[in-house]
Formats: structure tokens, sequence, C-alpha cells
């Protein structure tokens, strides 16, 4: 993580450390602590480290998990001692019934992902300079074979329209892909930089790994929820929302390239439609899944252990 990008976020305090030293991170850290909840993608030595402190000092330990490899390289997750956890929050239903089912957890919490209001919200001054925009990376072959089926195709096909992609880990022969079909590629973007991009398209698209289309289906990527909260359309490759997360009406669903082609011109030819779809999901997002719901639901959690 960038800690510059996160030190712009008012009101957050930041400690960094170095675990390769003896004194790097300690115990007298953690002492006035209640509840400390470490992210799955952490070393196991830090974990290791986290559970003796908690031995030690008697604070609550939650294990935090916001990707897949519980179902796809259980064996990561287990290198973790996740049987001496005081619990589980899972970013999604299909994920908590993993860390239950497999791996015998009883206390296991769904919190989904959210947008955070103060920062993802409509800019109605900001110029649109682009018709299509995907904040995404290429995924290391987990939905490799998505975008260029959901994005690219429809791009190559619409190459009046102007499509932008902003992400990183993009090989060559992907990049190759998008030169092909007409894509601006724009690099990293820093997510607070994020809502501006979003604002500036006419539309923008969700295309899932893999994995959250079969063995956890139903969580969608947080970039869902942060772009309709910018109030900017969405497109859907092949996901079922099988938690009810939204409306029907928030995004648009599609199931092929071809049907992605054809919605990409239907909204972009039809701005009523854009916008009556627009104003919708950026209702369901503050109704229902912002940061201050989230933070409502935690508390609730932490208020168990106790």
């Amino acid at each position: 993580m960038r800690v510059l990008e996160f030190a712009r976020n008012p009101g957050l305090r930041i400690e960094t450390y170095d675990l390769a030293q003896e004194n790097g991170l300690h115990a007298e850290a953690f002492r006035d602590s209640d509840i400390v909840i470490v992210h799955e993608w952490n070393p196991p030595e830090l974990v290791h480290r986290l559970l003796a402190f908690r031995e030690a000092l008697g604070f609550r330990l939650l294990f935090h998990d916001t990707h897949h490899r519980a179902s796809s390289s259980p064996e990561r997750i287990r290198l973790l001692a996740i049987d001496r956890f005081d619990g589980v929050i899972a970013f999604g239903e299909a994920l908590r019934k993993i860390y239950r089912e497999n791996f015998g957890i009883p206390r296991v919490w769904t919190l989904h992902e959210a947008a955070d209001t103060a920062v993802f919200y409509p800019r109605p001054s900001v110029e649109k300079t682009d018709d299509v925009v995907w904040i995404g990376n290429w995924g290391d072959d987990e939905r490799s074979a998505e975008i260029r089926e959901f994005l690219l195709q429809p791009a190559a096909h619409l190459r009046q329209k102007r499509f932008s992609i902003y992400g990183v880990r993009y090989p060559e022969d992907g990049l190759q892909a998008l030169r092909a079909a007409g894509v601006h590629y724009q690099g990293y973007l820093p997510n607070l930089d994020a809502p501006e991009v979003y604002t500036a398209a006419r539309l923008t698209v969700h295309i899932p790994r893999q994995q959250y289309s079969s063995a956890m289906a139903g969580i969608p990527t947080i970039r869902v929820f942060e772009a309709l909260a910018c109030g900017i359309p969405l497109l859907s490759a092949p996901w079922s929302d099988t938690e009810e997360l939204f409306r029907e009406g928030d995004f648009c669903l599609v199931r092929s390239a071809a049907e992605m082609q054809e919605a990409v011109s239907a909204l972009l030819s039809d701005r009523a439609a854009a916008e009556t779809q627009a104003k919708r999901g950026l209702e369901t997002i503050r109704a229902r899944h912002s940061c201050r719901h989230r933070a409502e639901q935690l508390t609730s959690f932490c208020e168990e252990l106790f």
C-alpha cells in the first residue's frame, strides 16, 4: 500500500513499522486496545505475532477477509492459524459460509464493502471526457478472458466512442489487446482520484473475477459501490446478486459481448435513460451501502464479543 494515499484521508492516524526488526512491532502498541482487526492480505509472521500479543494482553482479535483465497487457496488461510481468532469478518455471505463450513469457525459475520460517500459522490461540473471507463486490474488470468469479451470486443466495434482503462498488472499481451481494440490505457489510479474519473465518463462496467461468478457468487467488487455512489450508469458482465444488495434497475446486467455492445450504445444514445439508471443506483448506495452503514454493522459485531 502507498502510505501517502492513506495520508490524504483526514483524521486517519498512520503508524508504519518494519516487521523484520525485532522491535518493529511490539505489544506495547496494543496495550490499550479492546479489539484489533487484521486483514487477510498479511504475512503469517505478522498474524502470529498479533496472536501472541492477544494472548499476553487479552484484546479481541478479528480476521477481516475481502479476497477469495479461503475458497481458491485454503491452505494459505490455514497458515494464519485462523482457528485461534475470536471471529472472522467476511465481505460476503458465500465467504461467510466457507469459514463456517470449511474452517469450522463459529463466529463469522458478513460485512459487505461499501462506498465512502464523503469521497465518492456526483460531481456535475466535471467535463465528460470518456464514453466508457473501467477501473480494474488485469487480474492474473482471473478475468483476462472476461475483460477481452465484455470490454475489448465491444470497444473494437464502437471505435467512434472513447474507452479508457485504469489499473495495474497488465502484461504486454494485454496491453497489445487494448491497443488493438482502440482502448486508452491510463495506468495506475490512486483510489481517491477515482471519483473524478468516474464522473468524467458517461458510463462504467463491472467485470467480476471468475471466483465471484462461481464458488463465491454474489459478492460484487467494491468498484460497484463506488461507481454507483458517483452517479454513473453501470453495466455488469454476468454476475448474480444472490444477497439482493441492489434493486432491479440499479445497474444493467448483460450476458455476452454482443449484449454489452448493445447496452453501451443504448445508454450512450439515451441520456434520459442513463440519468434514470444512475439516479436509482445512487439512491441505493445512500440508503444501504455507505461506510456509515458498515461502521454501524461493525460496531454491532464488536459488541457481541463482550
